[in-house]
């Protein structure tokens, strides 16, 4: 089996293009990034994180709602790319959280 690097490009263009956020999305104001942060409070940081997280799964919930009852404005591929959106933001900071605590298990064991 051959494959050509040039239909395996354009293939994976076009599913960029099917992946990119839909235009509702971008102007109710869901998607945002992060600017300069340096000289940023760490509790500022992780207070928008969180924000960023709660959005992401308000968001989702009410995509799915929508579906369930019929809007047909709202497609079943913007409702599961939000949902796993959502999913992979939370895991994420479950697993900053755990090593936050880890770290500050180990700082407290140490000999000083």
């Amino acid at each position: 089996m051959q494959i050509n690097a040039n239909e395996l490009l354009q293939e994976m263009q076009s599913i960029k293009g099917e992946i990119t956020p839909s235009a509702n999305l971008q102007s109710a104001g869901l998607i945002r990034e992060v600017n300069n942060t340096s000289g940023s409070d760490f509790s500022e940081l992780l207070s928008m994180a969180m924000g960023n997280i709660n959005q992401l799964q308000s968001n989702s919930a009410n995509l799915a709602t929508r579906l369930e009852m019929g809007d047909t404005s709202v497609t079943l591929s913007d409702t599961v790319i939000a949902r796993e959106k959502a999913s992979v933001a939370f895991e994420a900071t479950v697993q900053v959280r755990n090593k936050l605590v880890d770290a500050y298990k180990e700082i407290m064991n140490m000999t000083v």
